[in-house]
């Protein structure tokens, strides 16, 4: 059935209050899962410039700020022009790679590939770009290059006896940086985005679910369903063992909570981590529907492996520039 509710000169289908309502619920369920209040993270954030250096377009700052107890490194890239300017947190893969984090999306170290944040700050766009727990300096010994292993193992493993989750902590930092942007009064607080391919973009469908002052998602790499991965026998990254979670919901909720908001899923046909999701679209596209929405839900699906391609990588930073 279909109806309209007329409200003066204002027309709303149930359709449309029927997927709200159920959005709202399924987000709500799903962060008290994971223990999170995005009320708990909208308390002004201030920061200690640690570096500054002049870039072509955009200066490169390296601040610090807290998260819970937790001092948080991060790069911003601030363009030449600030004036309500578009905003991105930009969240690193992982690669088996604990030395780089926010290095590698600055262009400072690593895959060339990964450099999202010159090209976005080049744009107009403000970038932020923390290490996550684990990476780069927020590494308990820097001495170990490549996989530190048991830091991570340690820090899933001291959580969950405590009945939180390492995805907790993840997305609590990450809630906090939107807090930063959204406070820098040079921002336009209704044009924040985020980005991240792998484990990346894994917190970008976590993150953007819960967090709605992000106007903007773009993961690459990471919209693969539970199911999916264990019935092929795939690895679950730390952060998404979520005690619980699988047993009511799976990565196609989480895209389902961001409706109506606009959001660009990059996946490629020999990624095992995103090798569902054209499925994932498929189960999240009703509720879309529901909110006449479904222009904002975008896949685009290449040829190979899970590496970004310079292709993909082009395509990643268009779409960002003419969707802000």
């Amino acid at each position: 059935m279909h109806f309209i509710y007329t409200f003066g000169n204002l027309q709303i289908s149930y359709t449309f209050i029927y997927g709200v309502i159920h959005m709202t619920n399924l987000r709500n369920d799903i962060a008290n899962i994971i223990g999170i209040n995005v009320a708990d993270f909208t308390a002004p954030i201030t920061y200690n410039l640690l570096d500054s250096s002049q870039e072509n377009g955009y200066t490169r700052q390296l601040i610090e700020y807290d998260s819970y107890g937790d001092k948080v490194t991060a790069f911003l890239l601030l363009p030449d022009i600030l004036n309500s300017n578009p905003a991105i947190l930009i969240n690193h893969q992982h690669n088996r790679e604990h030395h780089l984090g926010k290095s590698e999306v600055c262009g400072l170290a690593g895959n060339p590939l990964q450099a999202f944040g010159p090209e976005l700050a080049k744009r107009g766009f403000v970038v932020l770009a923390p290490d996550s727990i684990c990476f780069e300096q927020r590494r308990k010994d820097p001495s170990v290059e490549g996989f530190d292993f048991w830091q991570h193992f340690n820090e899933v493993c001291y959580r969950i006896i405590r009945g939180e989750s390492l995805m907790q902590k993840v997305l609590a930092d990450a809630m906090n940086s939107i807090t930063l942007l959204s406070n820098l009064s040079f921002v336009d607080k209704n044009r924040i985005g985020t980005l991240g391919h792998s484990y990346g973009g894994n917190t970008v469908l976590f993150l953007s679910a819960l967090d709605e002052r992000i106007s903007f998602s773009c993961t690459s790499g990471s919209a693969c369903t539970y199911e999916n991965r264990m019935r092929n026998d795939v690895g679950i990254e730390m952060a998404s063992v979520i005690p619980g979670f699988h047993g009511k919901y799976d990565i196609y909720d989480l895209v389902s909570c961001i409706a109506p908001r606009r959001l660009l899923i990059v996946s490629a046909e020999d990624d095992k981590y995103s090798k569902d999701a054209s499925y994932v679209i498929e189960k999240a596209s009703p509720t879309y529907l529901k909110l006449g929405a479904l222009h904002n839900l975008e896949h685009k699906r290449y040829p190979g492996g899970h590496g970004l391609t310079k292709e993909r990588f082009d395509f990643m930073i268009e779409w960002i520039a003419r969707t802000h």
